[in-house]
């Protein structure tokens, strides 16, 4: 009887327990936006990155004109035990002529967080003289 119980309890043991956590929210934070590629075409994607998203943000009413800046890092893929070399976005600067209005600013910082799944603290959004 006794052995029963001590196989029953290794077998449970043995099981391997899953975090239930909401494995959406972590995919899409830990899907990279550069792919592996050289330094060259991470700096270009970098690049055109930037620019749609100047285009975009200076369409917003009140903006005005505007200049993006992406710093990029390597994203740590957390289902593996090593680097991937990937690089994502990690923090965002921009200089917009609208940002002295809270609800313009407010805005783009939204709009950044919606796009990048970047936090708000990693956003800095700045008056253009």
């Amino acid at each position: 009887m006794i052995l029963l119980l001590l196989g029953v309890l290794l077998t449970v043991i043995a099981l391997p327990v899953s975090n239930k956590t909401d494995s959406s929210s972590t995919e899409e934070k830990s899907r990279p936006f550069f792919t592996d590629a050289s330094y060259e075409e991470q700096t270009a994607q970098r690049s055109l990155l930037e620019e749609k998203l100047e285009e975009l943000l200076s369409q917003v009413e009140g903006v005005g004109k505007v200049r993006v800046v992406l710093m990029t890092g390597e994203q740590k893929d957390s289902s593996s035990f090593y680097s991937s070399g990937n690089q994502a976005v990690t923090g965002v600067l921009i200089a917009a002529e609208g940002a002295d209005n809270s609800v313009v600013s407010r805005n783009i910082v939204e709009a950044v967080m919606a796009l990048f799944q970047v936090e708000a603290h990693k956003i800095k959004v700045m008056k253009m003289k």
